[in-house]
């Protein structure tokens, strides 16, 4: 029999994202033989829980999840109407597999259901885990906060990676009585560190040697607020005729804003880049980092850019703990999107610089993290934490 501590995730998918990014940071701070990690994931195409990923298209993060020894468990995708359904499907789940020490649920939407669940079926520790600080709009917005209510009495712990990730998930109260654990989202920072020849190469590769490079990361989603964002340079590109936005990520309303960034007349000076193994090297070629967001949990992306010496300018609506260093600037995404065009006009200037240290000593370094947390999967104490 293994003494391997195997740990449980549960999520959404395994594509590339937030809360995917940082717990493969942290996944690949653990030594294997020690603690696993395992992951039960989402998906349209299956009616019942599924003992591998085959049933569904394979994602980003799949191959190197299994090369590391993890596995890949498939849930039907709720849709509120399949209801029992998706809750006979993690109750067969859960009747066959006992293995892990830890299950941690970072889908709050339904973590309601599938943590007592497995409580029952004797997974000794559940964690509820708030990576967001909204919701979806419409009925889903709805049914998360009906499904969230009185969440932090269905599980053994609840961790958020901010306070407001920790109030949107489990209300004020909780919040403000001590009995959420706030965990920001750590990367490993050394990896993101400026390097002026990776800065370089990444220009000459990319033909913008001689450019002025906006620089965002994210999904395209409603959350990321992309209209907003194309405008912004918009206004931008009337400003500087060497103004490039590069553009790294994947999702829905990709093509939504491929089509106005044709309509409005910047198309040809935009670079939509998709999802991309090695981020760290895009960051380097970036000049201005730009997170214009309707909300966040607390944006790791945000964490990146900081830890690549890069200026940022970002929503007021983004959560402060992610400001580790004096390179951020918050402003107010109700204003025209020519404001922040100015306020990028006069912070365009500026010394790049390494700001590993400042990092580690805001507690966004995943490598003391991930000590923390292999004390809690192995001891079950999140003092740590």
């Amino acid at each position: 029999m293994s003494d391997t501590v195997r740990i449980l995730h549960v999520l959404g998918g395994t594509a590339l994202g937030g809360a995917e990014s940082r717990i493969m940071d942290l996944y690949r701070q653990m030594d294997t033989k020690e603690i696993q990690f395992d992951f039960l994931v989402h998906s349209g195409a299956v009616k019942r829980a599924g003992d591998d990923a085959s049933a569904r298209e394979p994602q980003f993060y799949d191959e190197e999840i299994k090369a590391m020894g993890g596995h890949i468990y498939v849930l039907p995708k709720f849709k509120i109407y399949n209801y029992f359904a998706y809750r006979n499907a993690i109750c067969s789940f859960f009747s066959k597999h006992h293995e892990f020490c830890v299950v941690q649920g970072h889908m709050t939407s339904t973590a309601s259901i599938y943590l007592p669940i497995a409580k029952r079926y004797g997974i000794p520790i559940t964690v509820a885990h708030s990576r967001s600080a909204g919701v979806d709009k419409g009925l889903k917005g709805i049914a998360t906060k009906i499904l969230r209510k009185n969440l932090y009495k269905k599980t053994d712990y609840c961790f958020a990676c901010s306070e407001l990730a920790g109030i949107n998930a489990f209300g004020k109260k909780q919040v403000d009585d001590g009995k959420i654990k706030i965990i920001y989202n750590a990367i490993d920072a050394a990896k993101f560190a400026y390097q002026p020849e990776v800065r370089a190469m990444m220009r000459k590769r990319l033909k913008i040697e001689d450019k002025f490079v906006v620089g965002h990361v994210g999904r395209f989603s409603h959350p990321k607020n992309h209209p907003y964002l194309v405008e912004i340079f918009a206004k931008l590109c009337s400003m500087r005729e060497d103004a490039v936005l590069l553009l790294l990520g994947d999702g829905p309303n990709r093509a939504k804003i491929e089509a106005r960034c044709e309509e409005i007349g910047i198309r040809d000076k935009v670079l939509f880049m998709g999802n991309c193994k090695q981020p760290q090297e895009y960051y380097q070629a970036f000049d201005i980092f730009l997170l214009p967001s309707l909300y966040e949990g607390l944006p790791g992306v945000l964490v990146e850019a900081q830890a690549a010496g890069l200026r940022c300018l970002v929503s007021d609506t983004v959560t402060k703990e992610a400001q580790a260093t004096e390179l951020v600037t918050y402003m107010d995404i109700k204003q025209p999107a020519s404001v922040w065009a100015d306020e990028i006009m006069a912070q365009a200037d500026y010394d790049r610089c390494v700001t590993y240290q400042e990092m580690v000593e805001g507690g966004l370094d995943i490598r003391k993290q991930a000590a923390a947390y292999r004390n809690f999967y192995l001891n079950g104490d999140s003092s740590q934490l």
